[in-house]
């Protein structure tokens, strides 16, 4: 059976049978990364940023006692790197696109068409994923050669460490949104969570060098897994309960943040 033919906005006949999610969220992808591109803001916090900030952490690795804890500078400040980009590349700047987008009204003109929510909300966070996705991968590649890290001894852990902070990040960005009531708002919006992990989640200072007690609690926050996973994953010291602890608690915020998104998200611009 052929597609149903239906007239688009400009009076034209479409056969809905011919686009697939994929295809549909293909071109979204393209018209979000264009105007990713155009807008200086939020491409200086999705790409500079997060290449800056490590250099600012390197003075204050130097004066932590991490060999105590088994760990050089480079299995600190790699990590750390990471975290960074997790945060600002890809929870940060995507707040502001999601936020940008619905006051400008292009989410709401984005539901009248074929678009599913979900492929609304996937499709405007790919260009920014992806873009957080390859610049983790410069950051290890360079550390590897700046700081002469070794290659991780269990990769296993740190590819679904990475790609769980992405996935994470993402609908952590869009719930943020919901809370965000203009662009200028999501540096407010977005500084709790940001601030939170940076002190608690092992990004500037490492579980292990934390009291006992203080850390058993910080693992329990949103990002503090993910670290845990892509530190481990160099060194290899994460034994397989605690593994598994951590991919729990990773992809237990991850299911909360994204019902919670569908529950709550809003379509409509704040007034």
């Amino acid at each position: 059976m052929s597609g149903t033919a239906v007239k688009d906005s400009t009076g034209r006949t479409a056969d809905r049978s011919a686009t697939t999610p994929v295809s549909r969220m293909t071109a979204l992808a393209r018209a979000e990364l264009t105007l990713l591109g155009r807008s200086r803001s939020t491409l200086v916090t999705a790409v500079v940023m997060p290449l800056v900030l490590p250099v600012s952490l390197a003075p204050v690795i130097d004066s932590m006692d991490a060999k105590d804890a088994g760990l050089s500078a480079g299995l600190v400040l790699l990590p750390a790197a990471i975290g960074f980009s997790l945060l600002f590349g890809v929870y940060s700047a995507l707040t502001v696109i999601y936020t940008a987008r619905r006051e400008e009204l292009v989410l709401k003109r984005l539901r009248t068409g074929e678009l599913r929510d979900a492929e609304i909300l996937a499709g405007s966070a790919l260009p920014v994923l992806l873009t957080g996705l390859v610049q983790c991968l410069v950051l290890v590649a360079g550390a590897t050669v700046v700081l002469d890290i070794p290659a991780p001894e269990a990769p296993y852990l740190a590819v679904p460490g990475l790609l769980l902070g992405l996935a994470m990040c993402a609908a952590f960005a869009a719930l943020t949104a919901t809370a965000t009531r203009t662009v200028e708002s999501a540096q407010v919006t977005t500084a709790p969570l940001v601030l939170l992990s940076m002190i608690g989640s092992g990004v500037a200072v490492p579980l292990e060098l934390l009291p006992d007690r203080l850390a058993s609690v910080c693992q329990l926050l949103p990002l503090s897994p993910v670290i845990t996973l892509i530190r481990g994953g160099w060194t290899g010291d994460l034994s397989a309960y605690e593994a598994l602890g951590a991919l729990g608690i990773a992809l237990a915020w991850t299911l909360a943040a994204l019902f919670a998104v569908r529950r709550w998200f809003r379509w409509e611009p704040r007034r």
